[in-house]
């Protein structure tokens, strides 16, 4: 009896950390995974990405709604969807947006993954491009970016 008892703390304890944070999250914001990465391509032998160091990617980038629908933004490299295939060079933590960083640290170079970004981490309550033109993301857009890591480009000396 004195186990169950126990157990029972337990799980009142652990319910009561989920509905805190929980309610965190609602609050405030803030969860424990903040930027969900879907694994399309994996490349387990690749070497894990980094901070500092430059690389090149295919990416599309579309507005997912609440329901997980997918609608394209408008911007991508990949010519079969409308880019000019050219890659996008990057390098984590330089001039992107948090959830572009905190998404491919989480990556391999040679792997492809759906990024999917909450507002917060991406441009919150800013709208950016212009409807009918080029690109649109409406302002509190949740974002996900189908990004593939190239490889790492040459450092300039």
């Amino acid at each position: 009896r004195k186990k169950s008892k126990m157990k029972y703390k337990y799980f009142v304890g652990a319910a009561f950390i989920v509905l805190l944070l929980d309610y965190l999250h609602v609050v405030i914001g803030v969860s424990a995974s903040e930027v969900k990465v879907e694994i399309i391509n994996s490349n387990p032998d690749g070497a894990p990405v980094v901070k500092g160091k430059k690389y090149a990617s295919q990416v599309t980038l579309y507005v997912e709604e609440a329901d997980g629908t997918l609608t394209p933004a408008g911007w991508s490299t990949r010519a079969d969807e409308g880019g000019d295939g050219s890659p996008f060079s990057f390098t984590p933590g330089v001039g992107l947006i948090e959830g572009w960083t905190q998404g491919v640290l989480q990556m391999k170079e040679g792997e492809r993954a759906k990024l999917h970004v909450p507002s917060h981490l991406g441009y919150g309550a800013r709208e950016m491009g212009r409807k009918g033109a080029g690109w649109y993301i409406p302002a509190n857009s949740n974002l996900c970016f189908d990004i593939e890591v190239l490889s790492p480009e040459k450092q300039e000396l």
